[in-house]
């Protein structure tokens, strides 16, 4: 098969999809792999090092989309790169639909097969291809919310770890699954007094045993998420239904209670977001405020250490990406039941039913698409 890795091209991105090793092994099965020249310089990996893998390199976007076969990204494709998809071409990347019907609409029209990473399975339950870049993003929204806290930039002023005599920074982080582990984790590490509010109890459990003199944990009913919000410096949103848009668990009203100067930071913002005022920013324009609360809602945080982000994403999708080269999308995904579940669209219909439901639309089951 030949595969095809673009330039990213969505606003300070600067990961890349396929990764030297992951060509070198591409190559090795007997794949053509083809990068677009430039695209790993963000990443820290030159033309040189894909030559080296065996890889070619091509001058533009344009060209990997018109040999490709199957084309590997990491960001959902931006509209020029979805006007030059075609039918029957296999797109693999991260996509978010569920809140994004221009781009749900344009993937139908082009005909392709779509598989997002955010939607593909393991055999736990965990979704092995989004699990890297949410550990990322967990242990990057402190740091950025605490930088966002700096009276520069803002914020309140309030140093994470306090001093002796001084309270430290209270963080409450809503969500207690890979994103909100690793967010109180480092939170934590800081210094501050950190509360996480999940609505699984045996997740609650793991949690207390495993950092219980680090952090506290609460149920996650509404009125504890209004109480925990109003008394914090910081609000870490951590929520994800896999496929669908997050829930709006801090309403605007909300914002009222809080103190003049606290911050939230949405991770879920590339599911729209779990805070009704969140709005996608970027790295170079990170932050806004509404009604006095400084919001941080960079839609692609690991992209600022794209690097170990890069690697990280690489180790996760380099298995699959080799499956749907070595057998073709359809028997790949009759081999395996949870890349199966990565299948968002096919051929001008939609195959994930969350992402369905979430846009209004109709969709057709994977059996029907499989068989």
């Amino acid at each position: 098969m030949r595969i095809g890795c673009p330039t990213e091209i969505k606003a300070q991105e600067f990961r890349v999809g396929i990764t030297p090793n992951a060509a070198r092994e591409a190559v090795s099965h007997g794949h053509e792999v083809l990068i677009q020249s430039g695209a790993g310089l963000g990443a820290g990996f030159p033309d040189e090092d894909y030559a080296e893998a065996g890889a070619s390199i091509v001058a533009t976007a344009d060209e990997i989309f018109e040999r490709a076969e199957m084309v590997v990204k990491v960001k959902e494709p931006q509209a020029a790169e979805r006007a030059m998809l075609r039918e029957g071409q296999l797109l693999f990347t991260y996509l978010h639909l569920a809140p994004d019907p221009a781009q749900t609409d344009d993937l139908l029209k082009s005909g392709a097969t779509c598989i997002a990473y955010e939607t593909v399975t393991d055999a736990r339950g965990g979704l092995p291809l989004l699990a890297p870049m949410s550990e990322v993003a967990g242990r990057l929204a402190p740091q950025m919310g605490a930088w966002t806290l700096q009276k520069a930039n803002g914020g309140r002023g309030v140093l994470m770890g306090g001093i002796p005599g001084v309270t430290p920074a209270s963080v409450v982080v809503i969500g207690g699954g890979v994103v909100g582990t690793h967010a109180a984790r480092i939170a934590a590490g800081m210094g501050a007094d950190v509360t996480v509010l999940d609505k699984s109890l045996p997740r609650l459990r793991q949690l207390d045993e495993l950092f219980s003199r680090d952090m506290n944990t609460r149920y996650a009913s509404g009125g504890n998420i209004a109480e925990a919000v109003a008394e914090a410096d910081m609000v870490i949103g951590a929520v994800l239904i896999p496929g669908a848009a997050a829930p709006k668990l801090v309403t605007r009203d909300m914002l009222s209670t809080m103190k003049p100067g606290a911050v939230l930071v949405d991770v879920a913002i590339d599911q729209g977001g779990c805070f009704e005022t969140s709005k996608a920013t970027t790295h170079q324009d990170p932050i806004f405020e509404v009604d006095g609360i400084l919001h941080y809602c960079v839609a692609n945080m690991p992209g600022a250490v794209a690097r170990s982000s890069t690697i990280g994403l690489g180790n996760a999708t380099m298995p699959f990406m080799l499956a749907l080269a070595d057998k073709g999308w359809k028997q790949a995904c009759r081999d395996d039941a949870h890349l199966a579940q990565g299948l968002n669209v096919h051929a001008g219909q939609i195959t994930n039913a969350p992402v369905a439901e979430a846009l209004g639309r109709d969709h057709v089951t994977l059996d029907t698409v499989l068989a």
